[in-house]
């Protein structure tokens, strides 16, 4: 949900690559990993949840500079890498030339105007999950598909998406949250992100994807933020992902021949937090990382990272045993074990095994 600030060109998004998910188990009763390996490359849409590192705080690092900073990636990469995390996401990325990423923390379903005709002027995030498919047609036209019909643009664009996973993680969770204290309803927010969001699937689609992963929204209420400040947001998330079911359910319909798997981001969350010791989880809702204040460790003027939070207090011991971050945003330990849920678990409609095909 973090927000997104100063982007960098388009260059550094293309070659923040992924050709990896973090699909090794986690949890104590799971038999051994299932290691996939199917995909030529893999392109990657959404907000912080699946942001590798395109954020880019300006010098001196504005409001959201925190991910920037310590203790941001000290558990994998022991450097901030801005991710926002202490370590890697449920899809991590590799330099390697197989995709791009083009997710930005703070990014939105429904586009940046919208947010500015009500007021609610987000001046560090712009972009929205349409931004990101004219980087991707930009990414196209790059690789030699230039929307005409010759011989071997047709061979480019085929390229291009043959063997290609659509990774589309969570998206509209900052729609909502954007708007909270607005004149903006939840019920207009879930018709227009769903809309946008489905024409965007429909635009990948279109471009030629066959095989395409796509999150729902977490269950919002869950995240210590919500519990600091609105902890009533969950039936909200859940009609959410009803309606974003049924619209999956209709490409399915329209496009037989493509590949399009839902992950149940809200049920595989509350599966870890009712039985956290199941997947060696101690703390459900505390934050990992902030401010030191009770109940939660967690303070919105003393977020992880920023001046305002406790040295003593910035990050937890074992960050593997929690489920939040820093507040917001999940451990690496907690992406692992859903990482695990949805690839050899049944949390995934359909088993993500119909992706290999």
């Amino acid at each position: 949900m973090s927000a997104s600030v100063q982007l960098p060109p388009l260059p550094l998004l293309l070659i923040t690559t992924i050709i990896t998910a973090l699909f090794s188990s986690t949890t104590a009763a799971a038999a051994a990993p299932t290691r996939y390996h199917p995909f030529k490359k893999i392109y990657a849409f959404g907000d912080s949840f699946t942001d590798t590192g395109n954020t880019r705080p300006p010098s001196g690092g504005g409001f959201f500079g925190h991910v920037s900073s310590p203790p941001y990636g000290s558990t994998y990469f022991h450097r901030p890498t801005n991710r926002y995390s202490d370590g890697r996401l449920v899809i991590e990325a590799r330099n390697n030339g197989g995709g791009a990423n083009f997710a930005v923390g703070g990014a939105t379903a429904i586009k940046h105007a919208f947010f500015v005709k009500n007021n609610l002027t987000l001046d560090n995030t712009p972009v929205s999950i349409q931004t990101q498919l004219q980087w991707f047609d930009e990414s196209l036209r790059s690789q030699g598909c230039d929307g005409n019909t010759s011989t071997a643009a047709t061979a480019a664009c085929a390229a291009a998406v043959e063997d290609a996973l659509f990774w589309v993680g969570e998206i509209g969770v900052n729609d909502y949250a954007y708007t909270l204290g607005s004149e903006v309803s939840g019920k207009t927010i879930r018709r227009l992100s769903i809309a946008t969001v489905t024409n965007f699937l429909e635009g990948l689609l279109k471009r030629g994807a066959k095989k395409m992963v796509v999150q729902g929204l977490p269950p919002a209420g869950c995240l210590t933020l919500a519990m600091y400040l609105s902890p009533t947001v969950n039936n909200q998330a859940q009609v959410h992902n009803s309606v974003y079911r049924s619209k999956l359910n209709g490409l399915r319909a329209r496009y037989p021949k493509a590949s399009i798997v839902y992950l149940d981001y809200w049920s595989a969350y509350r599966a870890v937090v009712r039985s956290p010791g199941k997947y060696r989880m101690k703390e459900k809702f505390k934050a990992c990382c902030g401010s030191g204040d009770p109940p939660y460790n967690f303070n919105v003027f003393a977020t992880c990272g920023s001046p305002g939070a406790s040295a003593a207090a910035a990050a937890c011991p074992d960050p593997s045993r929690y489920v939040n971050w820093d507040g917001v945003h999940l451990t690496e330990g907690m992406y692992r074990v859903l990482a695990d849920l949805f690839v050899n678990g049944s949390f995934s409609t359909p088993r993500f095994a119909t992706l290999l095909a």
